[in-house]
């Protein structure tokens, strides 16, 4: 048996000391990472064979961290393994760049860069390569991100930064998004190589998720690693050199500044947990007496180093406060040494918080911002209609017009500042349009095409839904204000600040704008993750006050509103929704918040989406009456598409608060009813209603058979050619006669609900809101919206609703019915017989029917609306009426309006004569009582009969017929 000596024994004592075990796993898993090392650098050369172990212990290691609790925690809380992974991915990512997309040196070169054809070829070139290679390191990936799921993340987070793993996820989600981001001409290459390309391409991605999701797992509950991520990303060499210029929206940002100062933050908070530095002191020791065994020192970085290094070999500048010790922020101007001016005053950044309050809503501490009154809408309305060929032919305004948060929509423009740099005023009386010539605009840079900021800008671009969530959940987890979150030493909400330094920066703007349109191109609904977790970082935003802010940036000089705004109002919807179920208290803080924005969006609906919406349908209507040629419109479908996009999610916004009383109130107190029935007039010009059926047109005598007409009636011989298609119709041409489908049902909608009675009661209407409408003459606007448009469907049943409650109550509204009856003549009910004794014929329209119909008269009293309708067609039209003659008795309706009480029952369905014969007859025998509730549903009956009639026959052509009136064939209606 040997025997030890005691010196012996001492001696390997202190060896075991400084040289921990090693388990099974951590041996093997080491191991495997220096033989991928040695062959990602060819030293040695590894064959196929010890290959095949590496790949096997790698696997088997990534399954045992996933299932394994207890090997999970012993490998997160080894440098060696952590060292490992950082010298594995530093080795490889040269190597995948050259290999895939050239040279190191001309991948940032654009001039003398490599294109996407010879990339193409090199990948193909070296496709078994990038196989082994990509797929190992996706695993060491996998593998690091399942380390930091433990008990005490902060522990192999801390060892994460201090071996500088981090810097490798950088560079590899760089390299990634460099090659998943080319455009690939894919189909020219034979169906080998495509699919060699594809599969390359597929596993970039592969690795670029597995990092973001590294990337979360990194930064959770870690606000030194979120700082040092999000100014990582924000803050782009590229893009900060455009961040001064003068034209920027809020201009006076110092993006140079704030990056020293956030620098300086994290130096001050460089100190690692106790747990980390002891393991990090350890290793350093135990290497320290042979430097060559690997995986080596770790590295010297500042400001971390000084966590494991000896003291006094470097530099200690971090706080040395307790947790629970709370400073007094304090800026010195006068100070000269910059870290200790950010030392004293204690928060991250001067430069961001003095950036925000200028950035923030105007109204965030008093309302100095006031609601553009409705004559200003009025006259915008105008100048919009003026000026619509010149709003489209050049760009819409300068970039030096988008100033203020409230500035860039008509009524709250942007003072200049004055020299102090204190804001004068934020609206100014006059809307100026100015223009800039067309080569300043970059139209493309606002729909994802172009140049981008930031190297996480282009990840929308390249991953779907379900790749991408973790990109969303690090912007959550660095920006959303959670309830209860801690505060920092100097009183600083962190998660607040990492928001508006979103905003600040050109890259995060870059990046809101990319997943707000992720939303849209991939038409995700309300119930998936990715727009549960966009709509938390708009929240995010709105608490910080900045989405008038963030609204103003998502700008595009050429659209009414940008497909980004569009999203944005959606999710700023789903988040009033959510607060209708459960509403915050009218005096909270919360409740005002929610106000404010809401003030600012009715600014941005009032003072350019009406109005510019509104000039198109004017254009519409110009060119529909043939004042204008169709060739003068301004715009192509995909125009009208956003447009209406954009007023339709404006207009379910405005839907989402009309429910609560609580904040339909100010709807009513901002006569939102005036833009709604501006709307619904301009949508009357301009649109055509569309019918349920269209008749055949009648071909003039002599006129030979169209060719739809011999595809019907004429089987062609085999010989026979096909006849050729028309030519397929233009984008141009169909713009003008863009039908706008489905906005006047939301617009009826909204209306019913604010001519709702107040709280608390069931009667009468609101008597506000009745005034508003008479006051605008809303009542011919209503009774337009009855006939049949299948543009939109049941509209005619929301009008009964809004009449219903506009008559409630209202002695304006009765007298304009009374008024409108008494202007109608006793037409002729009993048709008179032809000369051949046969029943007449006449013309008339039948809602749901394009054109007019010939009919047989042949019932001795027929039903009221074919009475009106010939009444209406034998006098012309009614002239340029936009109300016809009433289609019943005048005597009786008359009598009916005198003694009907003002407060109308609840709509009830339509009956047939006869019902209502039986009806008036047994009104005789009723009480008074009685006798008013009949006669009020007699009266409703008769309003909406004439409500239809009106919307027949109100658009009447030059020529006293309607402008787009057809022939038809004559048919019998018996």
């Amino acid at each position: 048996m040997e025997s030890h000596s005691p010196s012996q024994s001492g001696a390997a004592g202190e060896d075991k000391k400084r040289h921990r075990p090693l388990g099974i796993e951590q041996l093997c898993f080491e191991s495997a990472m220096t033989c991928f090392e040695g062959r990602l650098q060819f030293d040695p050369a590894i064959g196929p064979l010890t290959m095949k172990e590496v790949t096997n212990f790698i696997s088997r290691t990534l399954e045992k961290t996933h299932n394994l609790k207890d090997v999970r925690e012993t490998l997160s809380k080894s440098v060696e393994v952590w060292l490992w992974l950082t010298k594995c991915f530093a080795a490889a990512i040269p190597g995948l760049t050259t290999r895939s997309i050239g040279p190191l040196s001309a991948v940032n070169n654009h001039d003398n860069g490599v294109t996407p054809r010879e990339s193409t070829k090199l990948i193909i070139h070296n496709y078994a390569s990038l196989k082994e290679d990509l797929s190992l390191l996706s695993k060491l990936m996998h593998i690091a991100r399942n380390l930091l799921v433990v008990p005490e993340p902060e522990i192999p987070q801390d060892l994460c930064a201090a071996v500088q793993f981090d810097q490798m996820l950088y560079q590899t989600i760089v390299l990634c998004i460099n090659v998943t981001s080319k455009a690939y001409d894919g189909d020219v290459l034979e169906e080998t190589a495509r699919l060699k390309l594809t599969e390359i391409t597929e596993l970039y991605k592969k690795l670029l998720v597995t990092c973001l999701q590294q990337a979360h797992n990194w930064i959770a509950k870690n606000d030194r690693n979120k700082m040092t991520f999000w100014s990582t990303v924000l803050f782009d060499d590229d893009a900060m050199g455009d961040e001064q210029d003068p034209n920027s929206a809020i201009g006076d940002f110092r993006p140079d500044i704030a990056r020293t100062e956030v620098r300086n933050w994290m130096e001050r908070n460089s100190r690692f947990c106790d747990k980390a530095q002891k393991l990090l002191i350890e290793y350093e020791e135990s290497i320290s007496e042979n430097s060559r065994t690997p995986p080596g020192h770790l590295p010297p970085i500042s400001p971390l180093a000084w966590n494991w290094l000896p003291e006094g070999t470097t530099s200690v500048r971090a706080d040395n406060f307790k947790d629970d010790e709370k400073i007094t922020p304090v800026w010195k101007e006068d100070e000269l040494n910059k870290f200790e001016q950010d030392r004293l005053y204690g928060r991250v950044s001067r430069e961001v918080d003095t950036w925000w309050l200028r950035a923030r809503d105007p109204n965030y501490d008093d309302w100095v911002v006031p609601m553009p009154t409705v004559e200003f809408a009025q006259q915008r309305t105008e100048n919009s209609k003026a000026n619509l060929v010149n709003r489209y032919a050049h760009s819409y305004r300068a970039e030096d017009q988008e100033g203020s948060v409230h500035s860039n929509e008509g009524a709250p423009l942007p003072d200049h500042s004055s020299e102090d740099g204190t804001q004068e005023s934020h609206y100014p009386q006059e809307y100026n349009d100015d223009m800039i010539d067309d080569e300043d605009v970059d139209d493309d840079e606002s729909y994802g095409e172009g140049p981008m900021s930031g190297f996480l800008t282009e990840v929308p671009n390249i991953l779907d839904p379900k790749q991408i969530e973790a990109l969303h959940m690090i912007i959550k987890s660095c920006i959303l204000d959670n309830a209860g979150l801690a505060l920092s030493r100097a009183g600083e909400n962190l998660q607040k600040t990492r928001c508006r330094m979103f905003l600040a920066l050109e890259c995060g703007r870059s990046l809101l704008r990319e997943i707000l349109v992720f939303i849209a191109v991939w038409e995700k609904n309300e119930q998936s993750l990715i727009f549960q977790l966009t709509t938390q970082i708009v929240e995010a935003i709105h608490h910080s006050a900045l989405i008038p802010y963030a609204w103003s940036s998502l700008r595009i000089p050429k659209d009414i509103i940008s497909p980004a705004q569009t999203v944005l109002l959606r999710l700023v919807n789903n988040m009033f929704r959510a607060r209708n179920t459960d509403p915050p208290l009218l005096d909270s803080k919360e409740h005002l918040r929610d106000v404010k924005l809401l003030h600012f969006l009715f600014i941005q609906f009032r003072s350019r989406i009406v109005p510019e919406c509104v000039a198109l349908m004017h254009l519409q209507a110009q060119i529909r009456s043939d004042e204008v040629p169709a060739v003068e419109f301004p715009v192509d479908s995909w125009d009208m598409e956003r447009a209406k996009d954009g007023l339709q999610q404006f207009l379910e916004l405005l839907t989402t608060v009309n429910e609560l009383p609580e904040t339909r109130v100010y709807l009513i107190e901002w006569e939102a009813a005036y833009e709604l029935l501006v709307l619904l007039k301009g949508l009357e010009a301009g649109v055509p209603k569309k019918p349920l059926v269209e008749l055949p047109r009648a071909r003039q005598q002599g006129q030979p058979p169209s060719n739809e007409d011999r595809e019907q009636h004429h089987e062609f011989d085999a010989g026979d050619p096909p006849p050729p298609p028309p030519p397929p119709p233009t984008l141009q041409d169909f713009a003008h006669q863009f039908p706008w489908a489905g906005i006047k049902g939301q617009i009826l909608h909204i209306l019913a609900g604010l001519l709702q009675p107040p709280p608390g009661r069931s009667s009468p209407g609101n008597p506000e809101v009745q005034k508003q409408i008479i006051r605008h003459n809303g009542i011919v606007s209503l009774l337009n919206c009855c006939v049949y448009d299948d543009h939109n469907r049941y509209a005619r049943e929301r009008v009964q609703v809004c009449l219903k409650w506009l008559m409630d109550g209202s002695d304006a509204a009765n007298n304009f019915l009374r008024e409108l009856v008494a202007m109608s003549p006793p037409p002729n009910l009993r048709p008179q017989p032809g000369p051949d004794g046969q029943p007449p014929t006449t013309t008339m329209r039948i809602d749901g029917i394009a054109g007019e119909v010939k009919v047989r008269m042949n019932a001795p009293s027929p039903p009221p609306w074919a009475a009106a309708g010939n009444s209406s067609a034998n006098s012309g039209g009614g002239g340029g009426l936009a109300l016809p003659s009433l289609a019943s008795s005048t005597a009786r309706l008359t009598e009916d309006l005198r003694n009907v009480v003002n407060t109308l029952p609840p709509i009830i369905q339509s009956q047939s004569q006869s019902s209502s014969a039986a009806v008036s007859s047994s009104s005789a025998a009723a009480g008074p009582s009685d006798l008013a509730r009949s006669r009020s549903e007699d009266l409703l009956r008769d309003i909406i009969t004439l409500a239809d009639e009106a919307a027949r026959l109100a658009i009447v052509g030059p020529h006293g017929h309607r402008a787009d009136a057809d022939e038809t064939e004559e048919e019998d209606f018996m």
